[in-house]
């Protein structure tokens, strides 16, 4: 464990915490943590996820458009339901991504866990899409991704960043009762 990994994780609490708070201060303090760790997982040698940590960085930039310009009089974009094809095809894309990227990553690098980590990239990015636009399901996606990657962490001996997506669980069921009950969903 390094201070830069302390660092990042306490940032990476932060930013979802305020992700569940609803508030768009969310997207600035996790495009710093992403940056962090992408620098994290390159030592490491988990490429795909500092791959996934680089787009999160765009889509971090992304989600903090969509939280604070979207909508009537720049008011933020309100929680919604995505449908039953919409999630279906998000699941399919990826799918196919996690296929894509974890045969180059077995193919061209010496990746630690080449499939497991491309699928938790592929998957993560479509959650952290659907949580740029203010989805329900991006917690439930969030939820099977974070158990997940708390074992992959475990096994490459990131202890603490094993913790902080631990509390991205936890987290993650917070924002699922939180956005489920919210107004908007009702209207």
């Amino acid at each position: 464990m390094s201070g830069l990994e302390l660092f990042a994780a306490a940032l990476g609490v932060i930013a979802v915490w305020l992700t569940v708070k609803q508030n768009p201060w969310c997207w600035p303090i996790g495009l710093v943590m992403v940056l962090l760790y992408s620098w994290i997982f390159y030592e490491v040698k988990l490429y795909s996820d500092m791959l996934l940590q680089v787009i999160y960085a765009v889509l971090q930039l992304y989600g903090w458009w969509q939280w604070t310009r979207t909508g009537n009089a720049h008011e933020g974009r309100k929680v919604s339901l995505l449908d039953g094809q919409s999630v279906a095809l998000g699941l399919a894309i990826g799918a196919a991504g996690s296929l894509l990227l974890g045969a180059a990553m077995a193919h061209w690098t010496d990746a630690a866990q080449p499939w497991l980590d491309a699928a938790l990239t592929g998957f993560s990015l479509v959650a952290q899409l659907w949580m740029a636009q203010k989805r329900l399901q991006c917690w439930l996606l969030w939820i099977v991704v974070d158990v997940i990657f708390v074992g992959l962490f475990i096994y490459k001996e990131l202890y603490l960043t094993a913790a902080l997506y631990a509390v991205f669980l936890l987290l993650a069921m917070q924002g699922w009762r939180e956005w489920r009950a919210d107004p908007a969903l009702r209207t």
